[in-house]
Formats: structure tokens, C-alpha cells, sequence
């Protein structure tokens, strides 16, 4: 039997109680010891009608669930578990969506040991984009490898020997590059996912197709964590391989990584510049090779302008760059105007090569710049490791200190953690310094290195291209024959949803996806899974697994959404995780204590008490 602890829970019942009490004291005082028996059966009676008492629920008891090594549930347990009161888990437990559409129950679970792996890779991504690829294992190992191949066979990027990293590195890095370096000169910004950039481990570039081992010489200790990277060449639909090796080189595991490589949307990007530079004309170049939509324009003398004009209209611009002497020779009204543009929430990023006029930035934009020191000309070189190649740029002869104050802030720091990029707000918008120069010499050099570090700061100071509708895949691995959800943004609740062999679907809002439709499905068969939408102009795609694909993965999958079905049984947890039905995950294993018998007690004692108090004349 279960009551409530708290105050205004077991408050009514105690005054009900202590007034039975007293009632029954006062007639034991008469020496009435009938009327003081009801009395207090009475008092007893109302009290436990008031309370709220609770009984286990009927079959109460740990409920044995297993589950097997397949993740499978039986349809005697899915119906059974909503009466138990706990569940007895043997197994790996279930996947997430599956969990969810089951109350919450407590769980009784061991996992045996096992070994355990968590693949971490984005499925879409642009054009232009560094792919990383994360292996997470558990228990760690020493000596053991990651490689990644093409749909060929052909080894794209190796990890290398993790025997030989270092004491205390937890994580070896690999970079291989492609063979097509148009798709490497390529800037976007797009709501995919965003281009890993390796910094600050000794990186060597490999031939095309080619792996690349990144090591540190050391004593042999064990790797929980492995990465590989590989530069896309073109944009497709490609299943790649991905292969563990332990240090003998025998393959430990094997497996699909499906990636869907897309054209990048072109950036809009304006250019204002009031004077010729080596590095606005690098920027340039690197914009128009990404196929960026760019409104430029560079004064050359006193009457002389050389201007770019946009090949479509700048509907949704994703920056604005100007040169220090621009906004410096504005007139004040033109510099207003400029600053309130940039106020409604267009970027204006500045390059600060060629300030002048320190006293303006500090009047108009709360800006401190200080004169660069002779003295450590060479020490404040800013130093940056992108894809194996050194980076260095001298810094501009004004810039921010480095604990800049309110309302600005460091942005981006170099490999020696000095600050390289500074911003602040302007109401919706915001105000960028890049603070180095001379990035122009990298570009015949090292164009690659200097596509995929502007690749970075591009992702830091200017907008997301404007996507108005997509598909989200929160289901990390499908597989046949088992639930699977799919999600759209953007797109209005109800609208029907095609998949290819299937039978149509809706798409529902749920809670904890406040800005997407979901709808479950089971898919049929692995391989590519295509589906259309009335809300989502693009069709869909999504990869689904064989059966036997990643079992480790498979089942480190199961046990980490059982780990979150068993938080959502506590006190703490019940109806906060994602996902929870706040009503069933709140509803307990119990029912209440049936209160009509202690009614039914209560007023016969009353009215036992009413006709003795009639019948004794009064003294």
C-alpha cells in the first residue's frame, strides 16, 4: 500500500483522524463506550477515504521481458508490460522509437559485456564539405584501425596505427583528399552539415584515393576513438565501406556508410571595397568559384569603380564584405545607413587590413583598435593548420586587444590561441573584424588549405542559406521489418507522405518536434528508400540497413535507448525526456484503494451514533 508524503496530501485525512480521536475520547469521559467505539471506527473510516491510498497494481511484480539478441519483443509482452508493475530485461533491450510507444515501467537490467560501437557521420551533406567519419568502441582497444573505402573497394582514408599514438591521445586523425579540386574551391554555406577542418596534429596529404596515417610516436596504449576524413569529388548518391582492423590486421568489423553528397546553394554575398587589394580579389576569386551569387564593387581611383553585378537578385544576402577604408570614408549619413542595414540582420564583415582611423570605430561602433607592436611583429603572426598545410597571417596594423570588453567578443582564435576574428551584435544583426591579412599568397601555393579555412570562417560569420522545407532522419539506423520515422520541415501537418512500395502515410505533429511532421513506418527491404511529399519539393531518400549490417553498433543502439527508457521511470525523469508521453510515462504501476467500503463503514456509523443519541434522553 502506497500514500503521498507531502503536506496537503495527508493533511485531511489526520484532522479527520484526530477528530475521531477526540470524538471518542469525550464519550469514553461519559463512560458511553459504544458511542465512543463508532466514534472512532467512524474517524478511521473517513480518514482512510480521504487519503489517497494506493494498492500494487493487479499481477504486480517484475514482468520477464527478453528481448534477445535480434532487439525483438513479443506480442504477449507488448501487451503485457502496461499492467506491470516493473520490467525484468534480458538483452539488449529495444530501439528508441519502439521504447516510446510503451509506458514508462521501471527496469530491472544487467547488460552482459560486450563489444560495442557508435558510428558518428553526417548521411547528407554539400558539395564542398570535408566528410568525417567517428568510430566510438567499447571496451577500448589497442593497435585497432579505421579505414574507409569507396563503393570499389579502394581505400579512401586510413586511420593508421592506433598502437603507436601517444600516452593519453584519445583520438587519431586521418585526411585524405580528392582528385578534383574544383569540388575543394568550393564555399557554401547550407543547412547541411558543416566541413571538419583538422588543426593541430601532423596531418600528410596523400595521392588521390589514397589513405593518409596520422601517428605520434609513443608507447602502445588503447584508442576508444577513431576518425577518418575524405573530400567528396562530385555530387552523388554513394554507399561507402567503412573497416576496423585490430592490430593484427584482421578485420574486427565491416559495414555500409550511405552518404548523400548535394550541390551547395550558392551564397549572395555584397562587396563594398574603397580600395584594390591583393585579398579582396583572392575573396573574389574563391566566391565565384563556389558558384556564389556576388554583388561586388572595388573604387579603384577618385572616378574610377570596378564593379560585379549579381547574376540574380540578392533575395536572402548571406554577408556583406567591406574594407575598413570604405566604412571610414562613408559620409556620416551613408555610414548610418549602413550600420541600420546591417541592424535588420545582414552580417557586415570587415576587413580591418587597412584601418586608419581608430578614434571612428571606437565613436560608431564601441570598437578599441590598437597599433600593432614592431616589436612582436613576428610572434603575433596568426598561425592556422587546415588539411596538413601551415597557414600563417600577419596580423592588421589596428586590431582589438585581446580581452576585448562589451559589447564585443573573440570569435576565433589560431593554433596558438591567439584572437584572429572579433564580432558584436547590432540589434538583429551582426558586426564582424577579421583582423589578418595577406591570405592572398596561399592562393596559387596552397588553394585547397585556403578554400577550407574561409570554408570555416564562412561558417562562423555569415548566414544559412534560407531553406524553407526538408527532411529530418532521426533514426541513426533502419532496418527492415522494424519501426523507423521520418520527419518534415517546413512542411503542414496532415499533408500525405509517398514512400516508394509502400502504401501512403500522413504526417502528424508531435511534441517534441516543434518545428517538424513525423509520421512511423516499417520499411520492407534495405537499400535506398525513396519517398515525396506535397510539403517538400525535394524527394527524400534514406538509407536502409541489411539485418545483419553493424551488429555491434545494432546493439549499442538498443542499449543506449533502453538507458533512456529506464531514466524515464524516475521520479526526476518522468515525462522530461524527449519523446515521453508525459500521460503514460506519469501513470503509475498501482490503482487506488477502492474508498466505497470505508464510505459505506463511515455512514453506518454515523447513523449508529444519530439513533443512540435519539434514543438516550438527554441528562
Amino acid at each position: 500500500m502506497m500514500m503521498s508524503t507531502d503536506f496537503a496530501s495527508i493533511a485531511p485525512p489526520l484532522a479527520s483522524l484526530a477528530t475521531g480521536v477526540v470524538s471518542a475520547a469525550l464519550y469514553g469521559r461519559k463512560r458511553k463506550w459504544i458511542n465512543a467505539l463508532l466514534a472512532g471506527v467512524a474517524g478511521v473510516a473517513l480518514a482512510l477515504m480521504v487519503a489517497d491510498l494506493r494498492l500494487p497494481a493487479a499481477g504486480a511484480g517484475a514482468l520477464a521481458v527478453d528481448t534477445g539478441s535480434a532487439g525483438q519483443l513479443s506480442d504477449a509482452d507488448r501487451l503485457a508490460i502496461p499492467r506491470a508493475a516493473a520490467i525484468a530485461l534480458t538483452g539488449d533491450g529495444l530501439r528508441e522509437a519502439e521504447w516510446r510507444d510503451l509506458p514508462a515501467r521501471p527496469v530491472q537490467w544487467k547488460p552482459a559485456a560486450a563489444d560495442l560501437l557508435w558510428l558518428d557521420f553526417p548521411r547528407t551533406m554539400s558539395l564542398g564539405r570535408i566528410f568525417t567519419l567517428t568510430v566510438r568502441r567499447a571496451p577500448a582497444q589497442a593497435g585497432w584501425r579505421l579505414q574507409l573505402l569507396a563503393e570499389n573497394k579502394q581505400v579512401l582514408a586510413d586511420s593508421g596505427a592506433a598502437a603507436t599514438s601517444a600516452p593519453g591521445a584519445s583520438e587519431t586523425t586521418a585526411v585524405a583528399t580528392a582528385n578534383a579540386v574544383a569540388a575543394a574551391t568550393a564555399i557554401a554555406v547550407s543547412g547541411a552539415a558543416k566541413a571538419t577542418t583538422a588543426t593541430g596534429a601532423p596531418v600528410a596529404t596523400a595521392a588521390p584515393g589514397r589513405g593518409v596515417t596520422t601517428a605520434a610516436a609513443g608507447n602502445v596504449a588503447p584508442v576508444p576513438q577513431l576518425s577518418v576524413q575524405w573530400l567528396p569529388p562530385v555530387a552523388e548518391n554513394m554507399v561507402l565501406q567503412a573497416r576496423l582492423l585490430d592490430a593484427a590486421g584482421k578485420i574486427v568489423a565491416q559495414g555500409p556508410i550511405p552518404l548523400q553528397v548535394k550541390d551547395a546553394l550558392p551564397l549572395q554575398i555584397q562587396g563594398r571595397f574603397d580600395a584594390p587589394s591583393f585579398d579582396a580579389r583572392a575573396l573574389n576569386q574563391l566566391l565565384a568559384d563556389g558558384s556564389a551569387i556576388v554583388d561586388w564593387s572595388v573604387t579603384l581611383g577618385k572616378a574610377i569603380a570596378r564593379s560585379e553585378t549579381a547574376r540574380a537578385p540578392l533575395t536572402a544576402p548571406n554577408a556583406m564584405f567591406v574594407d575598413a577604408a570604405y566604412v571610414e570614408h562613408l559620409s556620416p549619413s551613408a555610414r548610418a545607413a549602413l550600420l541600420a542595414q546591417t541592424g535588420q540582420g545582414v552580417p557586415m564583415v570587415i576587413l580591418g587590413g587597412n584601418a586608419a582611423d581608430a578614434s571612428l570605430w571606437q565613436r560608431e561602433l564601441g570598437l578599441s583598435l590598437r597599433q600593432q607592436s614592431p616589436t612582436t611583429e613576428k610572434e603575433d603572426v596568426r598561425q592556422f593548420s587546415v588539411a596538413g598545410v601551415a597557414l600563417s597571417m600577419p596580423p592588421a596594423t589596428l586590431n582589438p586587444a585581446d580581452n576585448v570588453g562589451a559589447p564585443w567578443s573573440v570569435l576565433a582564435r589560431d593554433g596558438k590561441k591567439q584572437p584572429w576574428l572579433w564580432q558584436r551584435d547590432l540589434r538583429q544583426g551582426r558586426v564582424i573584424w577579421i583582423g589578418v591579412s595577406d591570405w592572398h599568397r596561399y592562393a596559387i601555393s596552397a588553394p585547397q588549405a585556403l578554400t577550407l579555412w574561409w570554408q570555416g570562417a564562412m561558417d562562423q560569420i555569415a548566414l544559412a542559406s534560407v531553406q524553407k522545407a526538408g527532411w529530418q532522419l532521426p533514426d541513426a539506423m533502419p532496418l527492415p521489418g522494424l519501426r523507423s520515422e521520418l520527419c518534415a520541415q517546413g512542411a503542414k501537418a496532415g499533408t500525405t507522405l509517398q514512400v516508394e512500395g509502400a502504401a501512403e502515410l500522413r504526417l502528424q505533429s508531435r511534441a517534441d518536434k516543434a518545428d517538424a511532421i513525423c509520421t512511423a513506418l516499417w520499411p520492407q527491404k534495405s537499400g535506398w528508400m525513396k519517398f515525396t511529399s506535397a510539403g517538400v519539393a525535394e524527394p527524400g531518400l534514406e538509407y536502409v540497413y541489411a539485418a545483419q549490417d553493424w551488429p555491434a553498433w545494432q546493439r549499442a543502439l538498443r542499449r543506449d535507448a533502453t538507458a533512456q527508457y529506464a531514466a524515464r521511470a524516475l521520479p526526476v525523469s518522468v515525462g522530461v525526456g524527449a519523446g515521453v508521453n508525459s500521460e503514460s510515462a506519469s501513470e503509475p504501476a498501482s490503482r487506488p484503494l477502492p474508498v466505497a467500503p470505508f464510505a459505506v463503514l463511515f455512514a453506518l456509523c454515523m447513523l449508529g451514533l444519530w439513533w443512540r443519541e435519539q434514543r438516550q434522553p438527554a441528562a
